[in-house]
């Protein structure tokens, strides 16, 4: 099973979170700090793969991507396949590409709404309808014409 989704940046500052398996609010700051302790002080030759024991429990493990500025992790049990998980995580990488063109730490602190979402087509499907909403409210009036054009008389 999936317990989490942590994106943070390279400084160690969590720009989303999703917890899967409960976690009190007040531990999430301490999972955050131990899990960037542990991915940077591993080089970039090493596996993806770490074991997690020492912050989530027994048996959990968590893999990873380092891009620019971001750390993409998502943390699992043993019922997971170790490889599936890696391609989910280059699914999502690769998803959030396309939604911003070269995703930055910028475009998940401003656009976390859009980044929750897991289904590939899905988010496509959001992000452009929420690209329709925002150029059309854009230019869309709420006032009538008739009305505003008689206060500006």
């Amino acid at each position: 099973m999936i317990q989490a989704v942590m994106v943070m940046s390279t400084q160690g500052k969590p720009r989303l979170l999703k917890f899967y398996s409960f976690q009190p609010p007040e531990k999430h700051q301490d999972l955050v700090r131990g899990v960037f302790q542990l991915l940077s002080a591993r080089p970039d030759s090493v596996s993806n793969f770490v074991q997690a024991d020492a912050i989530f429990g027994p048996g959990v493990k968590l893999v990873y991507k380092h891009l620019a500025t971001l750390y993409f992790v998502f943390v699992f049990d043993s019922s997971e396949n170790e490889l599936a998980m890696l391609d989910l995580v280059q699914v999502f990488v690769e998803t959030l590409d396309k939604c911003f063109k070269n995703v930055c730490e910028l475009d998940v602190v401003f656009n976390f709404n859009k980044v929750i979402e897991t289904s590939s087509e899905q988010i496509m499907r959001s992000v452009e309808e929420i690209a329709r909403l925002e150029k059309q409210s854009n230019t869309t009036s709420l006032i009538p014409k008739s009305i505003s054009e008689r206060f500006s008389r």
